[in-house]
């Protein structure tokens, strides 16, 4: 008997997320685009586009604490994840929007912040994942044939 997809337990690798270091690449980022705002003369451009990288970091350390709680009950549901994955990402985005459309046109930095921040989580990711693949794990798939053993 197979389980539908929906009702399917819910499973998540471990992934090298840094809030701490995503936090200070942020403030920095920040700091260059409030300054070359400020040169340009649209230094709430930059201001706001700080905080759209401030925005998305709060996401994604929503993201982790949704995880850690669905993850951590007996059988964690894969719709409960989408449930929440999608009422946290409308949440950002309509304050993102609502920022955008009040305080325009300097409030769209919001929106470029938000997505370079997403650029940002995946390369801070992914990296780490990539270079522990290149090194080859111990115990890995990856193992060429000699050391698996041929059966010969």
């Amino acid at each position: 008997m197979t389980t539908p997809a929906q009702d399917a337990p819910l499973v998540f690798p471990s992934v090298a997320f840094r809030p701490v270091r995503l936090f200070v690449i942020s403030i920095g980022i920040s700091a260059v685009a409030v300054v070359a705002a400020a040169f340009s003369g649209h230094l709430m451009l930059g201001v706001f586009f700080g905080g759209g990288l401030l925005l998305g970091l709060l996401n994604a350390l929503l993201v982790r604490r949704s995880v850690d709680s669905i993850t951590s009950q007996d059988h964690p549901l894969k719709r409960s994840m989408a449930i929440n994955s999608a009422s946290r990402l409308a949440l950002i985005t309509v304050i993102a929007l609502i920022i955008a459309y009040v305080f325009r046109p300097a409030g769209l930095g919001v929106m470029f912040g938000l997505a370079l921040f997403q650029v940002l989580l995946v390369i801070s990711t992914a990296v780490p994942v990539w270079k522990k693949l290149r090194a080859g794990v111990p115990g890995d798939s990856s193992t060429g044939p000699e050391e698996r053993g041929t059966g010969t």
